[in-house]
């Protein structure tokens, strides 16, 4: 167990936390949530030790080992792989020097061999034979092969490095763990791997993350930072927003009964822990339900965008037919004799080990690039709403957002200052903000200008890339609210699981070496065997 007694910390004149008093209890998961800026990575810093509180006390019973997700790639720089993750398990890794240590001196006498023995005997108590090979284990489920285990954590690229920190966090079953972002740079297999692992972890877990799926997954609670205070609620984060969204609804309308939305609420939640049966922790995420109550979830402070995507004239039968096409930009970054034919109303997700050549492929759809072979034929009636992975160039012209939206416009309405702010407020820019440069935007704000764009065109296609990158998570929940209700085409490109789990009914999976193209829905894509011997040929 891990608790807080009246812990604040201002920076300046702004309080992050006042009198926070919370526990966070053994074999309970926490996802950890608040607005950006709200305090979050900071909090997982005070709990660690890394910073102090301005006043109140942290504590942890004596004994039990702290494990944390470091930040810095390059603080293990002059370390072996495999030793870096040994080193999460600090007591054992402090035994294994100072044995070496005594084993290597040149003067080894009677003394010297008592304490080795000693020393052995303690290492054997703690599984210590076994360490070596349980990290190993570890580094080939996240994506580092045998051949990398033995080179210098400098010699790896940045999200191998990454990878092998989250292993070290995890080596060793620590007490408490805390994680963030544990997801950056992992592939939908080491993420898998990563949920079942923290699905079956019996210690106290505590996580940041922006990736719901992954949230809903793995958290048992949900610690919601707001109102400068920490608010732990029993079940996942899908949980909390609807009972968030449910208790503002209640309190606008007082007549609606809360009996019947809690019931659903608890439905869902009772499916989610179905979903994840194969945890040992499902059972008792089951008995939570008689727990919840809908009622003891506060509405929540922070603002969600209002992102409703419409057409303006339907699309018609031929939509997008690319044949034959091929490109490289690099070595991963291409792809060739792709066949694609897309039909009004497809929801296709591209997918891969990297989204490289999706983007490559994404671009030439888009007519940013020419495809060095084949041909692509939009339909007719096809108009096309192109969010870019990479988008500065969009914003080299220092005007203020009015200025910037009115570029796009094309329909005489469109030019008027009342009609762009009507867009630039669904995006959470209202009053002055409206006013503010595109130079000290930030790109999370850059990124609602961009969907703001498309909003405004009112495409019957749209071709998005990675357009939940920089985005907060209530931005990516309207988001993904939005792509539901849009009744045109979309292809799109997302490390968000939850997106594509919830909008996708075609999948696409692209590498330099080939493509798989099933219209299936993203579980039946990665669970089908046909679909399972395919993807063994693309990589």
């Amino acid at each position: 167990m891990i608790s807080t007694s009246g812990v604040s910390l201002s920076f300046g004149t702004r309080t992050l936390f006042k009198n926070v008093n919370v526990k966070f209890l053994p074999g309970n998961c926490y996802g950890l949530i608040g607005a950006n800026g709200a305090g979050k990575s900071t909090f997982l810093k005070l709990l660690s030790g890394e910073i102090e509180a301005d006043s109140g006390d942290i504590s942890v019973p004596e004994g039990l080992r702290i494990a944390v997700l470091k930040q810095n790639q390059f603080g293990f720089d002059e370390h072996e792989v495999l030793k870096t993750v040994l080193m999460g398990n600090e007591p054992l890794y402090k035994i294994m020097e100072e044995k070496d240590a005594i084993y290597a001196k040149p003067d080894f006498d009677e003394k010297d061999g008592i304490k080795a023995s000693e020393l052995e005997a303690t290492f054997a108590d703690m599984n210590g034979w076994d360490a070596e090979s349980q990290a190993a284990q570890m580094l080939e489920k996240l994506g580092i092969v045998s051949d990398l285990h033995n080179k210098k954590m400098s010699e790896l690229e940045s999200g191998k490095k990454v990878r092998v920190l989250l292993a070290q966090a995890l080596f060793g079953d620590p007490d408490i763990l805390l994680l963030d972002e544990p997801t950056n740079n992992l592939d939908f297999e080491a993420i898998h791997w990563l949920e079942e692992f923290l699905c079956n972890f019996h210690n106290t877990v505590i996580v940041v993350s922006h990736d719901r799926h992954f949230l809903d997954k793995v958290t048992t609670h949900t610690a919601d930072i707001d109102f400068e205070g920490i608010q732990v609620y029993s079940g996942n984060y899908s949980f909390w927003y609807e009972a968030s969204q449910l208790n503002l609804k209640m309190r606008h309308d007082r007549n609606k009964k809360a009996e019947d939305k809690a019931s659903e609420l608890k439905a869902f939640i009772a499916r989610f822990s179905a979903n994840a049966s194969k945890s040992k922790q499902a059972t008792s995420r089951k008995k939570m339900l008689d727990k919840l109550n809908v009622e003891q979830i506060k509405p929540s402070t922070r603002k969600y965008p209002h992102m409703a995507f419409q057409q303006e004239r339907e699309i018609g039968k031929d939509v997008l037919k690319a044949s034959a096409i091929s490109a490289k930009e690099s070595e991963l970054a291409a792809f060739s004799g792709m066949h694609l034919e897309v039909k009004k109303g497809d929801r296709v997700a591209f997918i891969g080990k990297t989204s490289l050549a999706s983007s490559l492929l994404f671009e030439v759809l888009a007519g940013e690039k020419e495809p060095d072979e084949g041909t692509v034929q939009w339909g007719v009636t096809a108009s096309v709403g192109y969010f870019p992975k990479e988008h500065e160039e969009y914003f080299t012209k220092d005007l203020n957002l009015i200025d910037w939206l009115r570029q796009y416009a094309t329909k005489k309405e469109e030019f008027e200052e009342e009609y762009i702010r009507g867009f630039l407020g669904k995006m959470l820019f209202s009053g002055q903000e409206v006013l503010k440069k595109t130079s000290v935007l930030s790109g999370g704000e850059k990124v609602r200008c961009m969907l703001a764009k498309i909003m405004m065109k009112q495409a019957n296609v749209l071709l998005l890339d990675e357009p939940t990158n920089h985005l907060d998570l209530e931005s990516i929940t309207a988001l993904n609210k939005g792509l539901l209700a849009y009744p045109g085409t979309v292809l799109f490109i997302s490390q968000d699981r939850e997106i594509i789990r919830s909008l996708a009914t075609r999948v696409v999976e692209v590498s330099n070496k080939g493509y798989i193209d099933r219209e299936v829905t993203y579980e039946e894509f990665i669970e089908r065997p046909d679909v399972i011997a395919a993807r063994e040929q693309l990589y």
